[in-house]
This record gives structure tokens, sequence and C-alpha cells, in this order.
């Protein structure tokens, strides 16, 4: 079974940047398309960013293209959300997930492992 565990949260002033990184306890790791997701307190938990196996091919959702950047390390059995450019709207905990498959989706119903997510707050 994969176990994914984030890490890079904080507390960040608007406009500001953090680096959040998911590690997987599983050699099998580069085997899997990864995501981020996002959710704000009292919300749903909506989809943030993708990026498939290889780390060739990546997708975003509306609010952050421009802003965030999903990447992979295989060897590291990591993928890493670079956020740029902080909104207070970005607040919420991020969530890392994997797909037992090779390409990257952007539905939580693709993905079948959780990490237990990691706390952005966004505030002056």
């Amino acid at each position: 079974q994969v176990q994914l565990v984030e890490s890079g949260g904080g507390l960040v002033q608007p406009g500001g940047s953090l680096r959040l990184s998911c590690a997987a306890s599983d050699s099998t790791f580069s085997n899997y398309a990864m995501g981020w997701f996002h959710q704000a307190p009292g919300k749903e938990r909506e989809f943030v960013a993708t990026v498939n196996w290889s780390g060739g091919t990546t997708y975003y959702a509306d609010f952050v293209k421009g802003r965030f950047t999903i990447s992979r390390d295989n060897a590291l059995n990591t993928v890493f959300l670079q956020m740029n450019g902080l909104k207070p709207e970005d607040t919420g905990v991020y969530y890392c997930a994997a797909r037992s498959a090779s390409r990257a989706s952007t539905l939580i119903s693709g993905y079948n492992y959780w990490g237990q997510g990691t706390q952005v707050t966004v505030s002056s």
C-alpha cells in the first residue's frame, strides 16, 4: 500500500511563496500519477494540480494557473507543489494523492491513496 506524507505548509503573507512536499514510502511511486487537492474551511475538496508518472504531463486548475507548479522527483519518491503569489483564498489543507495509473487525472475519484494533508494559511 502506498503511504503519503505531506509537509511544507505554514503561515505566509499574501503574495508570498511556499513549497509543499509529498513523500511516498513505496519504491513503486514512479508508476503512479500524482495530484494535489485543496480544501478550504467549510468547503468541498477541489482539484489543484496533477502530474503523470514521468513528470512530462501536467494539468492545473484555473485558479492556480501561472502561480503554482507541480513537479516530481522519482528518485526521491517525492512530488512537489511550488506555490507563488499566494492569496488568502488559497488558505486551507492541501492533500497529496496517488492513483494506481500512469495517466494524470483531475478527478478526486481517480485517486485511491491520500496523504494526511498539510495546512496552509495565507494572512497578513
